[in-house]
């Protein structure tokens, strides 16, 4: 089994659960965060300044890397970046794009067909148009952003005094979550700002993965871990799983097992679990 897996189902092909965001002007960092994370989201938007951006795209005509696991981060569509952005990584083996400030299915729809579209839902537009992004061929998984959605709205903080988010961004972790889901794709949890806030980066981690996110962005390598071990069943949930579905093999419909009642949608829980152990 790859050590490095991917979020499969229908449609979709995601490597996960932990991706680390490089800036993609610094190509010294390239190859030490792709062996660090399972994915790495070469990113030519927020972290690359104006005057280095024509640079950075070089780097990425450079770059040797495995373009199964390398997502890029491009800017917003309609602006002479994002053609510049695409016009650079039509000359490199990179496929998969995650686009920035995604908010329009019009102008998503239009992209070049080779390429793979995570859709990444950060402003008030682009949560509101989750569901149609999330309904495109190309797209394969939407990602959410709270910062950027908050300055959209006109906020100051996505979060609250004691670091848990604000109720206009849990609502839109769950709309991005819902409406990936409810297409077959993949949903990206959104990056944890606080690098030194070990336990609340773990249980933010642990609620995505129990709420069906296929991975979480990282804006350090320090993240990783923390991200893999969350998103990784604990002895006693995989043993739970493994016994249900061997349960089930000698039964049809509901049944009961260990004094619970188990269906259908319970078995799908179990599978998930399963999945994830891989």
């Amino acid at each position: 089994m790859s050590e490095h897996p991917r979020f499969e189902q229908p449609g979709t092909a995601v490597p996960g659960p932990a991706l680390l965001f490089c800036p993609a002007d610094r190509p010294e960092r390239f190859e030490k965060a792709l062996a660090r994370a399972d994915g790495v989201i070469l990113d030519l938007e927020d972290a690359v300044s104006a005057e280095a951006k024509a640079t950075a795209r070089g780097h990425l005509i450079d770059a040797q890397l495995d373009p199964d696991r390398v997502v890029v981060r491009v800017n917003p569509t309609g602006g002479a970046d994002f053609d510049a952005d695409m016009a650079t990584l039509s000359q490199t083996d990179f496929r998969t794009i995650m686009v920035a400030k995604a908010s329009s299915a019009k102008q998503i729809r239009r992209i070049d067909p080779r390429f793979a579209v995570i859709a990444l839902c950060e402003t008030a537009a682009g949560v509101a148009a989750a569901d149609k992004l999330a309904g495109l061929d190309n797209v394969i998984a939407l990602m959410w952003g709270a910062e950027d959605l908050v300055a959209s709205l006109g906020g100051t903080s996505s979060r609250k005094r004691g670091g848990g988010y604000r109720d206009v961004a849990r609502y839109a972790r769950a709309r991005v979550l819902v409406a990936a889901g409810a297409a077959g794709k993949a949903a990206i949890d959104a990056v944890h700002l606080d690098i030194d806030d070990e336990r609340g980066l773990r249980r933010e981690a642990r609620d995505a993965a129990a709420s069906g996110f296929a991975g979480t962005a990282c804006i350090h390598p320090s993240q990783v871990p923390v991200v893999r071990e969350a998103y990784r069943p604990d002895p006693a949930t995989l043993a739970w799983a493994r016994g249900v579905l061997e349960a089930a093999q000698g039964e049809g419909g509901v049944f009961r097992h260990q004094g619970v009642m188990i269906d259908e949608p319970v078995l799908r829980h179990a599978r998930a679990v399963l999945q994830r152990s891989d």
